[in-house]
């Protein structure tokens, strides 16, 4: 069986496009794109075509730089000025007089810093909303608040979302509505509210409504972490694996890890049972953790959980070996449509382990993995065509899907692609082009590609005759216990 990694999706870019022809950056009509020198929100392939916007739409919601979203400027000045007395700087809150901390602390919009719980007691008693010391009036309360801003900031996100806009060609009410919510957002987050300083990560993460930050979503994310907020425990615990935004620990990543592992989050416990699985500079490996963090993130429906459960299972690493176990959880995420595991899945029925022997079941999850682009999914569709497995033989869809695994670097299909162009079947006869596949196989490590290059040298056939080289390959597949 095969094992993978997760790897993190990123966020892709909005892909540019030019505002009046929709001409994709990059083609052919639209090599280079211009943005409008005014707002520099939108863009353009040619001169002509931003004449003709500017005409017919651009010209009445275009807003230069300087004037937009001065209320986001102030907010963002507000927070500063905030910062420089909250609670890293050690104050007493001005109600109960007990050191302030930043888990504790909620900034006003009057800038004046307290105790999250103290103002949320003062919100009881309506005739005390005002801040303590300068009498400002209290806000609405920042759930309240939050909810307002997610309203008109979703307005304008669902437009992206559908396709309809791009962050970069949102109109200039569009720009306000963001801005407005973004304030929102910033004024229930420094007011303490874990969820706005969670849902600001994210956005500074993506750069969606304000320049995109590493180190902004880590400090929004910190905060919010440090109020048990899951989510964020789950991103910071990612950040510092990768080193974005903040200097990068394997300590810290671990434990943010754990703790949104054990407040449930089946990413995270995934994320520690896969440490553990593999062994981490700080993580000893141990297979037993490994399945017990696993088997509780599969539990919970996580498809590259459940991938994984199915190989410990079938290893017997942490667990017993039980291949039927092994096959019903490669199913599951099949299901999921987790390509390794759909791979799995077809060799669990090639071989009829764990499952009854089916090369018709075996073919349809190797197409499968196939179909997600997985060069292991490709050489077995390969396999099962060029011995009519499952499917009518066919030499040229072999060497098609052969082909296409050995461009991924797939060693076993490099190899079975020479065979092909040895044969000259489904292909060209070339023996040059096998030795070529033979050699790329052969230096990856594959024992039968170093034993068919070895015989290729011998014979001489597509490369000079040398029995010293030949002799050399045979040694290196013998080395692995490849008989011949």
């Amino acid at each position: 069986m095969k094992t993978g990694q997760k790897g993190k999706k990123n966020t892709a870019p909005d892909k540019k496009v030019c505002s009046n022809c929709s001409a994709a950056e990059g083609s052919a009509s639209a090599i280079k794109l211009s943005a409008c020198a005014r707002c520099g929100l939108v863009q353009y392939c040619s001169k002509d075509c931003q004449r003709a916007h500017w005409k017919t739409n651009h010209k009445q919601h275009c807003i230069a730089k300087s004037d937009r979203g001065p209320h986001i400027q102030k907010s963002l000045e507000a927070s500063k000025d905030a910062t420089s007395v909250s609670a890293a700087s050690g104050v007493n809150c001005a109600i109960c007089q007990d050191i302030l901390t930043d888990v504790s602390a909620c900034t006003l919009p009057c800038t004046h810093v307290f105790h999250s719980a103290c103002v949320a007691e003062l919100r009881k008693f309506g005739v005390q909303q005002a801040c303590p010391l300068c009498r400002t009036p209290l806000s609405s309360g920042p759930e309240k608040i939050f909810d307002e801003a997610a309203r008109r900031f979703m307005v304008v996100h669902q437009l992206v979302v559908r396709g309809y806009k791009s962050w970069l060609t949102i109109s200039a009410s569009e720009i306000r509505e963001v801005d407005a919510a973004i304030t929102g957002f910033r004024t229930a987050a420094d007011e303490g509210f874990a969820k706005a300083q969670y849902v600001l990560g994210e956005l500074f993460e993506k750069g969606h409504g304000v320049p995109q930050s590493d180190k902004e979503a880590a400090k929004w994310w910190l905060k919010a972490a440090n109020q048990g907020f899951v989510d964020a425990q789950l991103n910071l615990g990612t950040l510092f694996r990768t080193g974005r935004g903040v200097t990068q620990s394997e300590a810290e990543a671990v434990k943010w890890y754990m703790k949104a592992a054990e407040l449930g989050s089946a990413e995270a416990q995934y994320n520690v049972g896969h440490m553990y699985w593999g062994g981490r500079s700080l993580v000893a490996q141990n297979d037993v953790e490994a399945f017990q963090w696993v088997k509780k993130a599969a539990d919970q429906g996580l498809a590259q959980a459940q991938s994984l459960l199915g190989i410990m299972f079938h290893s017997g690493r942490g667990i017993a070996k039980n291949d039927v176990e092994a096959a019903l959880w490669f199913r599951k995420a099949s299901e999921q449509g987790i390509a390794l595991a759909q791979l799995n899945l077809g060799v669990a029925f090639d071989e009829g382990v764990g499952v009854a022997q089916s090369n018709v079941e075996a073919t349809r999850w190797f197409r499968k993995a196939a179909d997600q682009g997985h060069a292991g999914g490709y050489f077995n569709l390969g396999r099962q065509y060029r011995h009519g497995r499952g499917v009518a033989q066919s030499y040229t869809e072999a060497v098609r899907y052969f082909k296409k695994a050995a461009e991924q670097g797939n060693a076993q299909a490099q190899n079975s692609l020479g065979n092909m162009c040895l044969e000259g079947r489904g292909v060209a006869q070339s023996d040059a082009m096998a030795v070529k596949c033979f050699q790329m196989a052969a230096e990856q490590g594959f024992a039968e590609a170093q034993y068919n290059l070895g015989m290729v040298l011998k014979e001489g056939r597509g490369v000079e005759q040398s029995d010293t080289k030949a002799a050399w390959w045979f040694k290196k597949a013998a080395d692995q216990g490849f008989s011949f």
